[in-house]
């Protein structure tokens, strides 16, 4: 009889850590030194952010892209940056997701959005891809557009035709100057976001970067 009471303590316990479901975040962007202060990579910078705060890294080479564990709370999370270039990003994120069993409603996808004012944020899941061929790219790798976005403002040039060197030029130096307390907002605030507060999340980074209209 005597076995049997470890055997009851232990269902008894309250789960451990390790059960406790995995986030994937992303950020989208192109490798390469060349490209990593583009307004396009913001979402790179951000992963950079987050991993900054909460003390997670190093990153290694995985999945086709850098990927480095931890935990941000009681939230387990693997961040991801792709290496395959914006238009395949979801080859890597595909193959990661796919490795720790991640559902897209636990896949977060940090992005530039043309449509959103500068240090703007809006979170949302599902939808369209706006034609953001990183979030093609995730589409149709993960077979849904059902993950979470995560998307970050860099304003619109003004001209379809200026769009392109836009997104693949540095931020400006008095872009920059909203730049860095948005991107450490985002990590601050970034539990928020994970308990499923979103509105909250969103509404904090607001506030830590004020916009001019």
């Amino acid at each position: 009889m005597t076995h049997i009471v470890p055997r009851l303590l232990s269902l008894c316990r309250s789960p451990r850590k390790t059960d406790i479901p995995m986030w994937l975040l992303v950020g989208l962007g192109n490798p390469g030194d060349k490209y990593a202060g583009n307004r396009h990579n913001v979402g790179f910078m951000a992963i950079d952010s987050i991993a900054d705060e909460y003390g997670i890294g190093p990153f290694k080479a995985k999945y086709q892209g850098q990927l480095a564990e931890g935990r941000i709370g009681d939230h387990k999370v693997a961040l991801l940056k792709p290496e395959t270039f914006m238009n395949e990003s979801g080859r890597s994120v595909g193959a990661a997701a796919k490795f720790y069993k991640i559902p897209p409603e636990r896949i977060v996808a940090f992005h530039d959005e043309l449509d959103l004012a500068p240090a703007k944020i809006r979170v949302k899941t599902g939808g369209g891809n706006a034609g953001h061929n990183g979030l093609r790219s995730l589409d149709a790798h993960l077979g849904t557009p059902d993950y979470v976005r995560v998307r970050l403002g860099i304003g619109h040039p003004g001209d379809k035709d200026r769009v392109h060197g836009y997104v693949l030029s540095d931020f400006a130096k008095v872009e920059r100057e909203w730049l860095g307390p948005y991107l450490e907002a985002i990590a601050d605030h970034l539990p928020l976001l994970l308990d499923g507060k979103e509105n909250d999340f969103m509404s904090k980074v607001a506030q830590a970067v004020p916009v001019k209209e």
